[in-house]
């Protein structure tokens, strides 16, 4: 799979001549019209096998292969040259592809109101194949111990259908936030706890879920240990069921780092006591704040790092968004919310307003300026095939279970290809 950075003046065609591959099949893979206007600096995946390289000035067979993590022998093989040759500007060289690692890839997804819509249940068909779980966003725990769940529709025949887990995300959402007065209850009162998880064993047995996935946050920090004696608790109901079960953790980079959304999450133990852990590691920029990446690659990076200090690669499933955000000029702290929008909207809206979309490589993120109607001046920042791909890379570069996206019904049609091209998805 070639990632092509639009560059200007590039049309559909012209890239389709230089890859040898129809503008029918790399408007299909990036769910485009054949026809339409590109944007400068917007990427495209090329399907085809492996990918090419052009020579550069100053680049020899050496650097090439240290580049893409491949031999010279393998690189001179694949282009039918000699080892100990030399290589002209200008040149194009074949990549052939990496062996594909096994990876568990996790997706939650968020039906509103009381049905899953024909669009969300389209994002979730289209996803699936390339899911190891699906996890319906969220059963609500009440403090009496009873379940609000969420509506599921055909989600779990879609999900047994594609062999994919259903995950059963347990949260103390109550009002639409989530409350540390609803946590100390459920962490503190052992008949809740009880009748809580008498109701998850049932409840998972009827509608054929297989992973108990605990999302407790905003907790108080005198509450950590009773989050630890809870899920060692239910970790003995739900191994003797034969259920997996798994928690979602707060992006932490020291186990001393405080504040209400990290102090009562504890690496260390959870990845003790659990089957595996999903780390959130987004939100950096988010809705509420100043705009900035999401998920920039280096706060990322120092999250799993420090995670592998508390528990093995085989437990840490990478958190990953889906989406990006639309800043109206100038901040204001407390003032209007960022607008969420999928990678394929903000290309759209970068054609509409007619500016380039830039990148981040420090940051290893797209992003882009317009001025509205209004002449109100916007930042946005999102997720392309590139910035998707440097996560990949650094999955496998620290060993990692997988990658949990939050989440479903944002158009991001490179990411699945991405994910074939770079992974063999375990299914259970």
């Amino acid at each position: 799979m070639q990632i092509q950075v639009v560059q200007p003046g590039q049309t559909l065609h012209q890239i389709s001549v230089t890859y040898g591959v129809s503008v029918e099949e790399i408007a299909e893979a990036n769910e485009l019209p054949p026809n339409i206007e590109l944007v400068v600096g917007q990427a495209l995946v090329i399907p085809i096998v492996g990918s090419y390289y052009w020579v550069r000035d100053g680049d020899t067979l050496n650097s090439i292969a240290a580049k893409y993590g491949i031999t010279v022998q393998t690189l001179a093989d694949a282009n039918h040259i000699s080892p100990t040759g030399s290589v002209s500007p200008g040149k194009r060289l074949y990549i052939p592809p990496k062996p594909r690692r096994f990876a568990e890839i996790n997706a939650y997804i968020e039906p509103r109101g009381d049905s899953v819509s024909p669009a969300l249940l389209n994002a979730a068909r289209e996803a699936a194949p390339h899911l190891t779980y699906l996890a319906p966003f969220s059963f609500r725990i009440r403090r009496d111990g009873t379940l609000a769940p969420p509506p599921l529709g055909s989600l779990p025949v879609l999900a047994k259908e594609n062999g994919a887990v259903l995950m059963m995300v347990m949260t103390n959402l109550e009002g639409g936030q989530f409350s540390a007065e609803l946590g100390s209850v459920i962490l503190n009162d052992q008949q809740v706890q009880n009748r809580l998880l008498d109701t998850i064993i049932r409840t998972a047995g009827k509608l054929g879920f297989r992973d108990i996935h605990f999302d407790l946050e905003h907790l108080r920090p005198e509450d950590r240990e009773a989050y630890n004696r809870f899920l060692r608790k239910a970790a003995n109901r739900i191994h003797e069921e034969g259920l997996l079960i798994s928690t979602a953790l707060a992006p932490k980079t020291s186990a001393t780092q405080a504040g209400a959304w990290y102090t009562a999450h504890d690496y260390r133990t959870h990845g003790e006591i659990v089957d595996f852990v999903v780390i959130m590691t987004y939100e950096w920029g988010y809705s509420g704040g100043p705009p900035m990446p999401v998920s920039p690659i280096g706060p990322v990076r120092n999250v799993l790092e420090y995670a592998l200090t508390e528990m093995p690669a085989k437990k840490i499933m990478m958190g990953q968004n889906l989406y990006g955000y639309d800043w109206t000029l100038p901040f204001v702290p407390s003032g209007a919310y960022a607008k969420a929008l999928s990678p394929q909207m903000a290309i759209a809206v970068a054609r509409d307003h007619q500016v380039h979309i830039s990148y981040d490589e420090k940051a290893q993120a797209p992003h882009f300026r317009y001025r509205d109607e209004d002449g109100k001046e916007h930042q946005v920042w999102f997720e392309d095939a590139r910035s998707i791909q440097a996560k990949f890379d650094l999955l496998k570069e620290l060993g990692l279970r997988g990658i949990s996206y939050w989440k479903l019904g944002l158009s991001f049609p490179q990411n699945w290809l991405l994910i074939e091209e770079n992974f063999r998805v375990t299914k259970k």
